[in-house]
């Protein structure tokens, strides 16, 4: 078989192409194209013989896509528009043009590709960006199937729902059926579909990340949970096929984890709405680009000291004065969960690393805007298979 040749857009830091690897399907990247600076350096490190071109994708021509003479087009256009906590602006805000610009280029190429595979937040399938898209493949004939997956599916022990679409260019049959699964929430597979391939797209269970405030009915506990909240939580870590967190963290080293630890002036503001997770956990929330920056809302922070008993810390925590409370809360040695371990749970290979000179806090942003590499490597095969 001769590797497939692939358009990698909005490349970032190398998620796609490391799933492309992991997939096991030959395939080549003919080039790779994104703005960021910071994920081009990232990318670069370790990709060093991969074509990568840092501009706008509408600043390139229809001759320069004809030229690359590409098999499949794999992109994960920018999510903003489309996100909860966002204004949502969709096909009005600029950060959508330069994938209303591929739309547009799609039909007019000389050799359309054979495959396409796009990734979004959960929100992109209600969106009028989603409708232009499934315009533009119903029009050039295209069969596409779309499902929204967690990495709790592949067994990963963290939540991260994500809208996919997969796409195939008919076989140059001119009655060919276009299988169109528009998925809500979680309906069955595609029809026809292997038992692997129910496994990986079947419903998963997914983690809110809520706080009480946000969280309806029931009755609050300690740390603002409601009870549906706390039973949900204890079924996820009791789900045998998610691995523990245990098996994607670092080797901890006397004092290797120090510069992660939640400060004093933290754990005071957040303690209450902190997602707390233990070594044995099976779940934790989606990391986003703000985490280390951010408290509330950007992923799971780990207990390291388990001879504390976490209820023990919170129940009549409100009662305490400011030094009593945070001697209670330093027992718990609450720590940020480090780039590489955060990599690790987004399903990046060992092999994956950064440059010496990129910050902590930019690890964190290029990882919260990448994608489950395990996740997209099951998908690819599926396509490709």
């Amino acid at each position: 078989m001769d590797p497939v040749r692939i358009l990698e857009l909005y490349s970032g830091i190398g998620g796609m192409h490391y799933a492309l690897k992991e997939c096991g399907v030959p395939a080549e990247v003919v080039a790779a194209i994104d703005i960021n600076t910071t994920a081009n350096q990232i990318y670069k490190h370790n990709f060093p013989e991969t074509p990568l071109w840092n501009k706008t994708i509408e600043g390139i021509t229809l001759d320069d896509f004809n030229k690359l003479s590409f098999d499949m087009i794999t992109m994960s256009p920018p999510c903003q528009p489309f996100t909860r906590i966002g204004l949502q602006g969709d096909v009005s805000d600029s950060r959508t043009k330069s994938f209303l610009y591929i739309l547009d280029i799609l039909p007019r190429l000389h050799k359309p590709p054979r495959f396409i595979l796009l990734e979004n937040v959960k929100g992109f399938e209600t969106s009028s960006a989603r409708q232009r898209l499934v315009k533009t493949l119903t029009d050039c004939r295209y069969a596409f199937w779309e499902v929204m997956v967690s990495p709790t599916s592949v067994g990963i022990p963290n939540s991260r729902l994500r809208y996919f679409l997969l796409a195939r260019s008919p076989t140059g049959d001119s009655d060919v059926q276009i299988n169109s699964l528009i998925l809500d929430t979680f309906p069955p597979p595609a029809e026809g579909a292997t038992p692997q391939q129910a496994s990986v797209l079947s419903p998963t269970c997914t983690s809110s990340g809520q706080t009480g405030e946000e969280v309806h009915g029931g009755h609050f506990l300690y740390k603002r949970e409601t009870v549906t909240e706390v039973e949900r939580k204890l079924v996820q870590n009791n789900n045998p096929s998610v691995r523990p967190i245990r098996d994607f963290l670092e080797p901890q080293k006397d004092g290797n984890m120090e510069p992660y630890l939640l400060g004093p002036k933290t754990l005071l503001r957040y303690a209450a709405v902190l997602d707390i997770v233990q070594p044995d956990c099976r779940r934790s929330v989606c990391f986003t680009k703000g985490y280390g920056r951010y408290v509330e809302g950007t992923g799971s922070v780990l207990q390291g000291c388990m001879e504390t008993q976490m209820d023990g810390v919170f129940l009549g925590l409100d009662q305490l004065s400011e030094e009593e409370k945070l001697q209670r809360l330093l027992k718990l040695k609450l720590r940020y969960f480090t780039p590489r371990e955060v990599a690790n749970l987004m399903g990046f290979p060992h092999s994956f690393s950064f440059p010496q000179h990129i910050s902590t806090i930019q690890k964190y942003r290029v990882l919260g805007n990448s994608l489950n590499v395990v996740v997209v490597s099951k998908l690819l095969q599926l396509l490709l298979s």
